[in-house]
């Protein structure tokens, strides 16, 4: 396998975003110091959703020091490289090294971020909020947002959770209507649909 210059991408913090959220700190107003985003179900075939995943994502990529001068240098030559123009080059400032830097130098390479959650395998309504993430750093503010591209990652398992929660109860429904409430009774109904995704 051959590595590219800037190494693995799926496993560096830096990379794992949109390239144009890699600017976005050239764009909040003078002064910022807190961001506070949310996710939320806006709505869709169902009127509840089943919220699943955000321990994995946790667990994966963002537990413990994360950031290290290694992805910082191959997440700089990657950047450079993808915003590069023929003409007029790179602009230095596109590419936030120096707060990366303070994450692995203050922060020993863990994320000043909080994120909190309902419980995973809850049901709630659509709108209604499932996570938080804020950053705990005032230095830090960027960073919130930055990771949106990793973390709405988690609605394909919610997603994957909520149709089999939904097609278990259009199973279950139809044993009790077609006289068989015993399977449904016995549990055996939890068997009845075997979806790995």
């Amino acid at each position: 396998d051959v590595v590219p210059l800037w190494g693995d991408t799926f496993n560096n913090i830096l990379m794992l975003t949109d390239s144009y959220k890699v600017t976005h700190h050239l764009q909040y107003p003078p002064g910022t110091s807190l961001v506070y985003s949310y996710f939320e179900c806006r709505g869709g075939a169902y009127e509840e959703v089943c919220f699943f995943g955000l321990q994995y994502f946790i667990k994966r990529y963002l537990t413990g020091s994360v950031v290290t001068q290694e992805k910082i240098d191959n997440a700089e030559i990657y950047f450079k490289k993808h915003f590069s123009h023929p003409v007029w080059g790179y602009q230095e400032n596109l590419f936030n090294k120096e707060a990366w830097k303070y994450i692995l130098d203050k922060k020993k390479g863990k994320l000043p971020v909080t994120i909190k959650a309902i419980p995973e395998g809850t049901v709630v309504t659509y709108k209604n909020v499932l996570f938080t993430l804020e950053n705990t750093d005032p230095q830090c503010y960027w960073l919130t947002n930055y990771l949106e591209t990793l973390l709405v990652q988690v609605w394909y398992p919610t997603t994957v959770c909520t149709q089999s929660r939904e097609q278990k109860k259009i199973i279950t429904k139809y044993l009790k209507e077609t006289g068989t409430p015993e399977v449904v009774e016995n549990g055996l109904h939890l068997f009845k649909l075997h979806d790995f995704g």
